[in-house]
């Protein structure tokens, strides 16, 4: 029988005492056994230390590694510094997975003879802590790394997350993420898909992402952190637009999207500054009547799109009714 390839799972931990037990449980119940589980402590000021550590004792796969506060990008970097397996997996450490997470996408990988395999991610909301039980019909499609991108400018698979993705290990061998840089993932998943001939993507939802007010991820307001979604956002669609011209519309849908995110945020910041809502406001305007052609644009863009020719207060307003039904943020 054919040994299994040693995987590697690295788990940045910061402050998320709360939410470790449950994501690492689920890494150790895995249905794939042959893990090689990084435990990244990001210097946290909590019990995580602690916790990782007892973690450690508990399973022989476990390897932690306590670290000075870097960063999101310096966690994950010093976890792919000592990862070991063929493949490497990313899972937050305030997220869970399903216990077939790994398998699933390595199959993907083995069947479809690829170096990269991704899942689908579903939200988990704090308030309600629960998981939509929706009915499952696989579509498995192996993509070039231009359809790829298609897809996930137009939302429509996928997206440029480092999470829910196995990656052949060799991919990083010069590249890591940006350090003190948030919204790292979008200046660094497009080059690691560009070193692929094809992606096997499955639609199963095998990780959970848990929406939370504090959360690495999750902002309220705009920050100086939004310059790096910015920039990275920039750097993405200004390189996929030099290699892939063809690819125009959805980038134009992207960089529509990327910019309403910033409007938003900007709304809801106090202080208010409208010169920077009315800079970013007259890049919608620019682009909106475009995109809302497109066929494949999806509809909350599109309903977007109409809310903002009624002006900044309605847009508002109307983002602030959807936001309490969905229990979005930003």
């Amino acid at each position: 029988m054919e040994k299994e390839d040693l995987i590697s799972i690295v788990i940045p931990v910061y402050k998320v005492e709360k939410y470790l037990e449950k994501c690492i449980e689920s890494i150790i119940n895995q249905t794939y056994k042959n893990l090689e589980i990084i435990i990244v402590d990001d210097g946290s000021p909590d019990n995580c230390p602690q916790m990782c550590d007892e973690f450690a004792k508990s399973d022989k796969r476990i390897k932690v590694i306590h670290k000075e506060n870097g960063g999101l990008s310096d966690a994950r970097n010093a976890g792919i510094d000592i990862a070991t397996g063929k493949y490497i997996t990313f899972v937050d450490s305030d997220d869970y997975i399903t216990n077939d997470y790994v398998e699933y996408m390595y199959n993907l990988i083995k069947k479809h003879n690829t170096k990269i395999a991704t899942c689908e991610t579903q939200v988990v909301h704090i308030e309600s802590d629960e998981e939509n039980q929706e009915q499952f019909i696989e579509n498995i499609e192996i993509l070039t790394a231009r359809d790829l991108f298609y897809k996930i400018l137009f939302a429509q698979k996928s997206d440029v997350s480092a999470y829910s993705k196995l990656y052949e290990t060799a991919l990083f061998r010069d590249i890591r993420y940006p350090k003190g840089v948030v919204y790292e993932d979008t200046a660094t998943t497009y080059k690691l898909i560009e070193k692929c001939d094809k992606i096997a993507t499955g639609n199963k939802k095998c990780y959970f992402y848990f929406s939370r007010p504090n959360s690495i991820s999750k902002m309220c307001g705009f920050n100086k952190n939004e310059i790096d979604y910015i920039k990275n956002t920039d750097e993405m669609l200004n390189y996929l637009q030099n290699k892939y011209p063809d690819l125009e519309q959805a980038i134009n849908r992207f960089d529509l999207y990327a910019n309403f995110r910033i409007l938003r945020l900007l709304l809801f910041t106090t202080p208010r500054d409208k010169k920077k809502e009315q800079e970013v406001f007259k890049k919608i305007k620019s682009k909106r009547m475009e995109v809302l052609k497109y066929k494949d644009t999806p509809k909350r863009d599109k309903i977007a799109i109409i809310l903002s020719f009624f002006g900044l207060s309605i847009f508002k307003f109307s983002w602030y009714i959807y936001s309490k039904k969905t229990n979005r943020i930003v």
